[in-house]
């Protein structure tokens, strides 16, 4: 069960930035990346902004860590980078941003690409996190993985209709100590 959208709440569009890690992709022909957006903004929510830096940890982290110190951004999306090959080295460079791990994502996201790709979702390192009160979640490079995310994990809980709880339900609380 996925949970349901009920209308008892409104819709909160959230600002969602993306980024695409990439030795070889442009913003000509990023499809993974462009999946993201098209999908974001068709559920109603704002790019705010969209980059494309190579597999490289200091400029991967550089660019998230200007979108997590601008208090606009409250989501970013980083698609590639999240296999086990030597250049594949997101999670490396999101790990020790995070303030806090949300471990279920990485499972979750693997339980269902498993209906996909079967045993060959092992090789995903798939991550979702928080970082100064902005959620990141780490997705594979290929669209298809990308459409897994966002279609049945990101959309249903980057929206306060969705029941019985939702990410955006806890933005608020966020910054609490």
């Amino acid at each position: 069960m996925m949970g349901h959208v009920t209308s008892e709440r409104e819709f909160m569009p959230l600002a969602i930035a993306v980024l695409t890690v990439s030795d070889s992709r442009t913003l000509t022909d990023d499809a993974s990346g462009q999946t993201l957006v098209e999908r974001l903004t068709a559920a109603g929510h704002r790019q705010a902004e969209r980059a494309i830096v190579p597999d490289d940890i200091y400029r991967i982290r550089a660019v998230v860590s200007n979108w997590i110190a601008d208090p606009a951004v409250q989501v970013v999306l980083i698609t590639g980078g999240t296999g086990i090959t030597g250049r594949d080295r997101t999670p490396e460079a999101i790990q020790p941003l995070l303030d806090k791990e949300i471990n279920g994502f990485g499972e979750l996201f693997r339980m269902l690409s498993w209906e996909e790709i079967g045993a060959s979702t092992l090789q995903s390192r798939a991550l979702g996190g928080l970082a100064n009160a902005t959620f990141i979640f780490c997705l594979p490079g290929s669209t298809g993985a990308c459409r897994t995310a966002w279609d049945r994990i990101l959309q249903v809980q980057l929206d306060a209709r969705t029941r019985p709880c939702n990410l955006v339900e806890l933005l608020p609380r966020l910054r609490e100590r």
